[in-house]
C-alpha cells in the first residue's frame, strides 16, 4: 500500500451573535505547498463554522491523506474522537439523552469526508498565540464581517 501524503489541517469558525453572520477559515499544508480556504454565512452558528472550516479543507484533499486537523473547537474534537458524531448517526441523529443532534447536515458530509482519510486530531486553545489558529480566526472574522 503506497504511503499517504501527510498534509496539516488549521481550522477555526466565528461568530457573531450567535446565531448571526458568521465565517469560518482554514490553512492546508502539504510540504512545501500552504493554501488558505476561507467562507461564510449570513445567518449561522460558531458551531456551524466549526465543522465548515474542516469541511472546506477536507474537500480541498483530492485524494486519501494522513492528514492532522488542529481544531479550537471541542465541540468538533470530542464529537469525533469520542464516537458521538457517530453514535448520533446511528440513531438517526438523535443524542443519548433523545434530543436532537445539532448540525446533522454537515456532520453527514463531514463523517463521510473523514471516512476518506487517516485522520489524527489535535485540539487547540483559542486565542492563545498559536500562529496558524490566528490566523484562521482572522480569517474567519473577516469572512463573518462581510454578512
Amino acid at each position: 500500500m503506497a504511503e499517504l501524503t501527510k498534509v496539516q489541517l488549521y481550522t477555526d469558525g466565528a461568530c457573531s451573535g450567535n446565531p448571526g453572520p458568521g465565517g469560518y477559515g482554514a490553512i492546508l499544508r502539504c510540504g512545501g505547498y500552504e493554501k488558505e480556504i476561507c467562507g461564510g454565512e449570513a445567518n449561522t452558528t460558531n458551531n456551524r463554522m466549526e465543522l465548515m472550516a474542516v469541511i472546506a479543507g477536507l474537500e480541498a484533499l483530492n485524494r486519501s491523506c494522513d492528514v492532522t486537523i488542529y481544531s479550537d473547537s471541542k465541540y468538533f474534537v470530542d464529537a469525533v474522537e469520542k464516537g458521538w458524531a457517530k453514535a448520533w448517526r446511528a440513531k438517526g441523529w438523535v443524542k443519548g439523552d433523545k434530543t436532537k443532534a445539532k448540525n446533522p447536515d454537515l456532520w453527514e458530509r463531514l463523517l463521510d469526508l473523514l471516512d476518506n482519510h487517516k485522520i489524527t486530531l489535535i485540539w487547540l486553545k483559542g486565542h492563545a498565540g498559536h500562529p496558524e489558529n490566528e490566523r484562521c480566526d482572522q480569517m474567519a472574522v473577516e469572512q463573518s464581517k462581510k454578512f
